[in-house]
């Protein structure tokens, strides 16, 4: 199909459903869900962003002003997968913790103001990668219209440049959580760690950035093509060091191989392939 056929169908979907709520991030996938859902049933569509510890205070503000942007209804509602031992404790199903968590609070705010149906933002190409979440969306029967439409995440990119979306080429973002390593506990101040380091290297300038947790280690990546001014600017340098320390990182390291997706899922194929 084309662009402009699977933008039909996707339409065609959300215009069968009598009301919407949108699991609402404010990343490119479910920008795109949110607009052609509010496009296509305007009031009855409602965008809900999560707050929690693993989310950044950035993304929440870029959620308010997206659905500004767009003109959509939107809420912020608190969850507490923090809370689940499970989740801290970070196994590699981490994210189906923390969607069951997202998906139970989606569809009470769902039940409370009548909508019918809960969507998401997950895209065809997500469908390669290890994302536990996904078993938890199905199970809660969240639906995911990028799919039934066959939209891939560059489809999504070139539909949301059509529309004039704003964030159209924003880069990917997971939850500050998916920067510590399976089995090492997700902590609040990890993550309140995580955030502040990926905001001063985004106060920077560079625009694709990840910190990982690594014991006391924090290993930045950062996208290719930006690896080469960091290297090359001592001053960066200096000052990255010296405040990622103050934040308690005992030691800074720049991974060569760059920002990877799923770069964490590396170490869970490299098991099984010993076992």
């Amino acid at each position: 199909m084309t662009l402009e056929q699977k933008s039909k169908k996707i339409k065609s979907l959300i215009l069968e459903m009598d009301s919407t709520l949108v699991a609402f991030s404010g990343g490119v996938d479910s920008t795109l869900v949110l607009a052609l859902a509010h496009e296509v049933l305007g009031e009855k569509t409602l965008g809900v962003t999560a707050q929690s510890a693993s989310v950044p205070n950035r993304e929440l503000q870029a959620s308010r002003q997206l659905a500004k942007e767009i003109g959509a209804r939107h809420l912020i509602v608190r969850t507490e997968e923090m809370s689940n031992p499970e989740y801290r404790a970070n196994p590699s199903n981490r994210c189906y913790h923390c969607k069951t968590e997202l998906y139970s609070s989606l569809k009470k705010v769902a039940e409370e103001n009548n909508i019918s149906t809960i969507l998401n933002g997950i895209n065809t190409d997500d469908l390669g990668d290890y994302r536990p979440g996904i078993e938890s969306a199905r199970e809660q029967g969240v639906r995911s219209p990028l799919v039934e439409a066959g939209l891939s995440k560059q489809d999504v990119r070139d539909l949301s440049q059509a529309m004039g979306l704003s964030i159209w080429n924003k880069p990917a973002m997971a939850c500050l959580s998916s920067r510590i390593p399976y089995g090492q506990p997700v902590t609040a101040e990890k993550l309140s760690r995580i955030e502040q380091a990926e905001d001063l290297l985004l106060s920077l300038g560079f625009k694709q950035v990840r910190v990982r947790h690594l014991g006391t280690e924090a290993c930045i990546e950062l996208d290719k093509n930006e690896i080469p001014r960091y290297q090359s600017d001592e001053s960066i340098q200096k000052s990255v060091q010296e405040k990622l320390t103050a934040l308690g990182f005992s030691s800074v390291v720049l991974d060569p191989e760059g920002y990877r997706m799923g770069s964490l899922n590396e170490a869970l194929l490299e098991h099984k392939n010993h076992v």
